[in-house]
């Protein structure tokens, strides 16, 4: 049988099809609005009304709110409770480079705030993303338009800046490090710089693979989604914190094995490190309370786990369970409102910078070879000395780029927590 299309047929069939682009890419836009929004509520308050960074959220796969409170209490606190951080690795590269390499320009530029602003222009929705989106938007910061003339009339804004701030403020800025100095007294002397001072949590010249397994389905204990990201490995393969803090959680957890829990300086990460190696999960000098510099090595991969019974490898493959949680009220630190984001993209960042380590023969521990020191902890101003390092080409040679198996692997899941 001969079907015979007409002209006319192929006009009305071509509106249809406009219309219907037009409809999902008017509901695309409306949900989209409506979910952050929604960020903005807490407990049935308009936190719009409030001062920029007052904010609020619901939990990210998780229940707001916090039964041990008063509703008079509740009503009058107003804090993030849902953070969806989805910035891709080639946006927070990018605005990374451009925030150091203007530190000796007249315009500094902070890469937190440019982030926040692309979601905020974009709705949270970095799929096309260009490095020319930065590029643009540092030129005319630097011509000088500032930060609020520009984002006086993106609503949401605020909430963007504090969200991303909360998972990113630790990352970047002036520190000091050793390098290596054959002229100097124990071949090693120490340098200033400014730039991405957060540590990978493998330890350099380790291999490991991962791939973007958040919210993946688990069924041991009880259904539930994955709340981290699994670094696949080598048992006994150093593990180093990621940023400084306190060590807030040590010992046996039932799902995580032998885990590790840091709380960061300024109370907002809480990072998680789990399945550590049966036997000997720490290093030995660690304990609740002890504070912790980014780059220190913290324990060692393993694959204990998944049993009520201590020291116990139930885990099939050896790999790290790391996670961070972000916490914007003390309430949130357990329970059905805890906040976990997804630290794919932010652990191919951390790949540039790793920490090199030597075992001690004796103690059998691993420790860092170049140590550290974080000016923002030692109250130094935020902005480099004239004589700190920051050009590009330092930048490029001082991290390590390692190389990462980023595809999944046949055998996955991993069984990770």
């Amino acid at each position: 049988m001969i079907f015979i299309i007409s002209k006319k047929s192929l006009i009305y069939a071509g509106i249809g099809i406009i219309l219907c682009a037009v409809l999902v890419f008017g509901t695309w836009m409306l949900v989209s609005n409506q979910i952050v929004q929604n960020a903005f509520l807490s407990d049935g308050e308009d936190a719009l009304e409030a001062e920029p960074g007052t904010g609020t959220t619901s939990g990210s796969g998780t229940v707001s709110g916090s039964g041990s409170e008063s509703e008079s209490q509740k009503s009058q606190k107003s804090y993030i409770k849902w953070v969806d951080f989805n910035v891709p690795y080639e946006a927070m590269y990018k605005a990374m480079k451009l925030d150091i390499n203007s530190q000796d320009k007249p315009v500094k530029l902070n890469w937190i705030e440019m982030l926040a602003y692309l979601a905020a222009k974009n709705g949270g929705n970095f799929k096309g993303y260009k490095d020319k989106q930065l590029d643009d938007l540092a030129e005319i910061l630097s011509s000088g338009k500032t930060m609020e003339e520009l984002t006086q009339n993106l609503k949401y804004y605020p909430y963007y800046l504090e969200a991303y701030s909360a998972v990113l403020s630790g990352f970047v800025g002036e520190y000091e490090i050793e390098v290596p100095d054959k002229n100097a007294e124990g071949g090693k002397r120490w340098e200033r710089r400014y730039g991405l001072k957060a540590f990978s949590p493998i330890a350099k010249n380790f291999p490991y693979s991962h791939y973007d397994d958040f919210g993946n389905s688990r069924t041991y204990g009880f259904k539930r989604v994955h709340l981290g990201n699994d670094l696949m490995g080598q048992v006994g393969t150093p593990i180093i914190a990621v940023e400084g803090g306190v060590v807030e959680a040590m010992g046996w957890n039932q799902y995580g094995g032998w885990r590790i829990g840091i709380r960061s300086h300024d109370s907002k990460r809480y990072y998680y490190y789990a399945h550590l190696r049966k036997n000997f999960p720490y290093r030995k000098d660690l304990k609740v309370g002890s504070v912790v510099k980014a780059g220190d090595v913290i324990g060692y991969m393993g694959r204990s786990g998944y049993s009520r019974e201590e020291n116990v490898n139930n885990i099939r493959q050896p790999h790290l369970h790391f996670g961070m949680q972000l916490i914007f009220d003390e309430s949130q630190k357990e329970g059905k409102n805890e906040i976990w984001i997804d630290v794919y993209q932010i652990v191919r960042l951390l790949n540039r910078n790793r920490s090199e380590v030597v075992k001690n023969p004796e103690t059998k521990d691993y420790y860092r070879v170049y140590d550290f020191r974080d000016s923002s902890e030692l109250s130094k101003p935020s902005t480099p000395p004239d004589d700190a390092l920051i050009d590009e080409d330092i930048f490029d040679d001082i991290f390590d780029t390692g190389v990462i198996d980023e595809g999944v692997p046949e055998d996955c899941p991993a069984d990770g927590i």
